[in-house]
C-alpha cells in the first residue's frame, strides 16, 4: 500500500489525535491507528474516526527511523511506526476518549493530560483559533 495522497484526496487527510499519525480517513477506517489501534479502535468506525482524529493540523513530519531520528526524540515520537506525523493537532479530547487512552498514556503512547492533549500536540486556546471539538 502506498503512502501517496494525491492533491485531490489531501482534504480527507486526518491526524490521531493520541500519537499524531496522519493519515487518510479511509485508511484510517480500514487499517486503524497503528499506534493506537488497541485501544482506540477505529476499524469500522466512523464515529471513533471523528471522535479521535482532527481534520485541524499544522505541519508534517515525515519519519522513516523513528528510533534513530532526533526529530522524533524532539517531538516525542520515538517508539512510533514509520510515517507521517502532525506537528501540532487541533482538537478537543473528551473524558470518555480520556479514559479510553489511559491504557496508551501508562504504556507511553500518546501524551493526555487533563481533557486535553499535551504539548505541541493540541492548541484549544480560543485566540489561536483553537477548541474545535470532536464530534
Amino acid at each position: 500500500m502506498t503512502n501517496y495522497v494525491p492533491p485531490s484526496q489531501q482534504r480527507f487527510l486526518r491526524a490521531c489525535m493520541v500519537c499524531s499519525i496522519v493519515q487518510l480517513q479511509s485508511r484510517f477506517h480500514s487499517l486503524g491507528c497503528p499506534n493506537c489501534e488497541e485501544f482506540l479502535e477505529l476499524v469500522g468506525s466512523q464515529d471513533n474516526i471523528h471522535e479521535c482524529t482532527s481534520q485541524v493540523f499544522e505541519g508534517l513530519i515525515t519519519l522513516a527511523d523513528p528510533g534513530q531520528s532526533w526529530v522524533a526524540k524532539w517531538q516525542r515520537l520515538e517508539g512510533y511506526v514509520p510515517g507521517v506525523y502532525a506537528v501540532k493537532v487541533v482538537g478537543i479530547w473528551i473524558r470518555e476518549q480520556q479514559e479510553e487512552a489511559e491504557p496508551a498514556e501508562k504504556a507511553g503512547v500518546g501524551r493526555i493530560e487533563k481533557g486535553l492533549l499535551k504539548g505541541t500536540r493540541a492548541d484549544t486556546s480560543p485566540a489561536t483559533g483553537g477548541g474545535h471539538q470532536c464530534d
